[in-house]
């Protein structure tokens, strides 16, 4: 009794972590949108380029990351959508089959309302990211214009180790995201 009491346990071990863990594929959609972003992000000056090496190794870095960060994306939005979805249908089947279905019983109302509103979802998600690449190439450009009006300051403030440029683009870029979720 006890060898098979611990046989089960070990086995629920060894198999909860492994269906825990869904991993994420992307695929060449979400590669596609990965190295638009990372382009985006590099920027042509040289202060973008600067902060964006601080911030990734190299380019395929940034897109492996980019990649993974849309495939995750694009999980939640189907999720979130599926949820949605199945509140309103609950709400009035009738209703719900008439805005959303296509064909002549309105049977294909549920995956017509998912797929539309996870692109919707998607859609917000992808303008989130292309903003925050530009508040980081603004912050890229901002910092070097510190840097370039006065070192020393710039020193003083961010240090003089190689990591320096990279804290003040990223505090710069947080704050400019933080701004305008304040005023609302």
């Amino acid at each position: 009794m006890k060898k098979i009491t611990i046989s089960i346990g070990l086995a629920v071990v060894l198999v909860l972590p492994v269906t825990a863990v869904a991993k994420l594929h992307p695929d060449r959609g979400d590669r596609r949108a990965a190295k638009a972003e990372c382009t985006t992000l590099r920027g042509n000056t040289d202060a973008t380029r600067e902060a964006f090496s601080t911030q990734f190794r190299n380019f395929g870095a940034c897109v492996t990351r980019r990649a993974l960060d849309e495939a995750r994306e694009e999980q939640n939005a189907h999720m979130n959508a599926a949820r949605f979805c199945r509140a309103e249908r609950t709400r009035s089947l009738q209703d719900f089959r008439t805005t959303w279905g296509k064909n002549t019983n309105g049977r294909n109302a549920f995956g017509k309302c998912v797929s539309a509103t996870a692109r919707a979802k998607e859609h917000a998600a992808d303008e989130k990211d292309e903003q925050e690449a530009t508040e980081r190439k603004n912050a890229a450009e901002q910092c070097d214009a510190d840097r370039d009006a006065s070192a020393e300051t710039f020193a003083t403030t961010w240090g003089t180790d190689e990591d320096a440029f990279g804290r003040c683009v990223s505090t710069k870029a947080e704050e400019n995201n933080e701004e305008p979720t304040q005023q609302s």
